[in-house]
Order: structure tokens, then C-alpha cells, then sequence
């Protein structure tokens, strides 16, 4: 059964921990180690790897920390070459070709974002539990069968955004970069629709904007498209 427990999910920071019961995992390191060992009550020692989507540093402000500490962290090649940190534990893996950490086999894949070689990750463990995770991307161009888990971004409304930015709130040369770089509320609802979610058991929106954002209306408005558990992560 797989568990999903956020650590941090903003601007500021993003890590999330993720575990079927035999093999847990850190997807992304985006704040201290030392945050991460608190929010874990220091049972860090289990860890069998760290997946790092891109190298903004709200996604890896803690992997020198987290490589350290003696875990695996995979990322793709640009990733690593953005990141600049020669370390035995940064493991580069493929676009599209799975590898295994524990009971996971895991499938990197390409998403949209203004970075070097952003990847989102497909997770399947033994039991067959699918857990898609795609954070900091404005569109992911492939469809999922037969997934249990969606950990999904959702970091703003194009309605507040505008409103925002008619408000003087945010500057309207923001817009550009959120909507070539990030999932609106409209995209993710196009996405869940074009998947199939009959056997998904819960989703979690993450990475919610602080002003772009409001967190009843996102999970009021997935849960009714898609009648499923919806947690703000």
C-alpha cells in the first residue's frame, strides 16, 4: 500500500516521501536534510533513494545534504550538469527507460519546464500500485494506464492569475513564464480527463502558488471532476 506523506510543497521548497511498505523514497530534496530528518523523526536511515525532477533549488537546495547522508539521488544528465556536483551517489538515468530501486521500477519521462532535462516519474511497485508523480511542467504529453496514485501540480488559476495581475497583485510579465512553465488548474483537468482514473485511488496537488492559488476551490473543483480522494499536498 502506498503511502504519501508531504514534507514541503511551495516555492520555498519541495519534498515529499513516498513508501509501499518495503522500499521508501524521497521525491525531490528542496529543503535541509536536517528538515527532512525532523518531519521524518529522524527514521531516515531506510531511505533507498532520492528522485530529483530538475535542478531549481526549491527542488535541491538539500542534495549535497541528502547524498552525504549515503542516499542515491537520480536525475536526468542535464540535471546533473546544471547541477555541477561530481558524487558517486548521483546515479544519471534515461528518458523513458526504466530501472529499479527496491520494489519500485521507475520510468522517467520528459516534461515542460525551463530548465535543462526536467523528467516527472512513473512509480509502479510490486503489488502493481502506479503512482505518477509530474511537478513544474505546463503540460506532460503521454496518458497513464492503470494508475492507483497522482501526485500532480497545480500551481495556478488562469482566472486569479488574471485577476491578480488586473489588480496590479502580480506583475503581468509573470504570466508569460507561469503558463510556459507551470500546471494551471485548466491543464491538470484536461490531463485527468484525457487519463484513465478508474482504479486511482487518491490525488494530490502540489506546488500551489501562494497568490495564484486558492487551495478549497483546486481540490473542491478536482474532486467533483473526477469523484476521487483529492489532497492539497
Amino acid at each position: 500500500m502506498i503511502k504519501i506523506t508531504t514534507l514541503a510543497s511551495s516555492s520555498k521548497g519541495n519534498c515529499y516521501h513516498v513508501t509501499d511498505g518495503s522500499t521508501p523514497l524521497l521525491l525531490e530534496c528542496g529543503i535541509s536534510f536536517k528538515e527532512i530528518q525532523i518531519a521524518l523523526e529522524f527514521k531516515t536511515s531506510s531511505i533507498k533513494g532520492c528522485l530529483v525532477s530538475h535542478e531549481h533549488k526549491d527542488h535541491t537546495k538539500g542534495l549535497k545534504e541528502v547524498l552525504r547522508a549515503g542516499i542515491n539521488c537520480y536525475m536526468s544528465q542535464g540535471t546533473a550538469d546544471a547541477e555541477g556536483i561530481k558524487h558517486h551517489r548521483i546515479k544519471v538515468v534515461e528518458n523513458k527507460r526504466q530501472f529499479t530501486i527496491g520494489t519500485w521500477t521507475i520510468l522517467p519521462f520528459d516534461v515542460e519546464h525551463d530548465v535543462s532535462e526536467p523528467y516527472g516519474f512513473l512509480l509502479q511497485n510490486k503489488a502493481g500500485e502506479k503512482l505518477l508523480f509530474a511537478t513544474d511542467t505546463f503540460y506532460v504529453r503521454y496518458k497513464f494506464k492503470g494508475l492507483t496514485h497522482i501526485m500532480i501540480e497545480a500551481n495556478y488559476s488562469k482566472d486569479i492569475l488574471n485577476e491578480n495581475i488586473s489588480t496590479g497583485r502580480v506583475h503581468k510579465g509573470m504570466k508569460k513564464r507561469l503558463i510556459r512553465s507551470h500546471f494551471s488548474l485548466e491543464n491538470v483537468k484536461e490531463f485527468l480527463k484525457a487519463n484513465d482514473l478508474s482504479k486511482v485511488q487518491e490525488i494530490h496537488l502540489m506546488h500551489l502558488s501562494d497568490s495564484n492559488s486558492d487551495e478549497k476551490l483546486f481540490k473542491k473543483e478536482i474532486q467533483q471532476l473526477t469523484g476521487k480522494v483529492v489532497y492539497i499536498a
